[in-house]
């Protein structure tokens, strides 16, 4: 999704957090140097976390005896996509698709619904909200 431009790299520094978890850096191989996540941009940020998503999703396949995760929710973070980068995500997200995945998308991203072939639109009123399913 990111035109390989990054990769993520464990780390076993955590910095200053203390609390545990996945010491990681993302490398950037445009500039050949790998910096803190808390660098990236929000539209870098959002295309890393799904990447980190999709491939943790295929560990836990392998690792749960081929037990697959084939739905996957993606909520929010596409409005802060340029147009190129959107594109890439899109396409990555319609390859799932196609290989059997099922991705649910939550967004308010206008450029979206052309892409996306089945929706499930919640309209809010004053008397509660309703769902309609366009195709």
């Amino acid at each position: 999704m990111s035109d390989q431009r990054y990769a993520l790299e464990h780390t076993a520094d955590r910095g200053r957090d203390r609390r545990g978890g996945l010491g990681l850096l993302v490398r950037d191989d445009w500039s050949g140097l790998s910096r803190n996540p808390s660098t990236l941009s929000g539209g870098e940020t959002f295309v890393v976390s799904l990447a980190l998503a999709l491939g943790l999703s295929d560990v836990i396949t392998a690792e749960a005896g081929g037990v697959e995760l084939d739905t996957l929710f993606v909520d929010e973070g596409f409005g802060s996509l340029d147009a190129d980068t959107l594109d890439d995500v899109m396409d990555t997200l319609d390859a799932l698709r196609d290989g059997g995945r099922v991705v649910g998308v939550v967004s308010h991203v206008a450029e979206m619904r052309d892409r996306i072939p089945v929706q499930l639109r919640v309209t809010k009123a004053r008397t509660g909200s309703r769902l309609a399913i366009h195709r």
